[in-house]
């Protein structure tokens, strides 16, 4: 599925628009390169499942930041990584048992990054396109068939 993100707004309403439709397990992986509006996204996922002033900073130097909602979730940066393993040194098992995970820079858990994640996962590979942004989507286990589900 292709989605056209022309501005910021667009991007955070795809998030908005995803929110509803994560479960406890999910792990949604946002590729692109930076300043893409990846962090963008997720600031609007997790507002939606919070509240819409909710503070939400880039992870980039904590690495992870964990926000109380329905389902729990943890918003990941694993663009410092040095190593894929690093990832469960920084909690990412963890926030998979106990809720969702949005995850920016998988590409840093290495070539398979399925090893370290849950069966249902929504993939968000974002690239230029003229002036805005185009948001590839696909899916994994449950998300395979609940692509059908997002509307934006």
């Amino acid at each position: 599925m292709k989605i056209a993100l022309p501005d910021a707004e667009a991007t955070t309403a795809l998030g908005q628009a995803i929110a509803p439709l994560l479960a406890a397990g999910d792990s949604l992986l946002l590729y692109g390169p930076l300043g893409m509006g990846k962090s963008t996204l997720a600031r609007g996922l997790i507002r939606a499942l919070t509240t819409p002033d909710e503070d939400v900073p880039s992870p980039t130097f904590t690495l992870v930041q964990f926000y109380e909602s329905d389902p729990p979730v943890a918003h990941f940066d694993l663009y410092r990584l040095t190593r894929p393993e690093e990832a469960f040194e920084i909690g990412l098992d963890e926030a998979l048992d106990e809720g969702c995970a949005v995850i920016e820079w998988p590409e840093r858990l290495g070539d398979d990054p399925g090893r370290f994640l849950g069966p249902d996962q929504l993939v968000i590979e974002i690239s230029e396109q003229g002036d805005g942004r185009l948001a590839t989507v696909s899916g994994v286990g449950r998300w395979e068939t609940g692509l059908k589900e997002l509307h934006v």
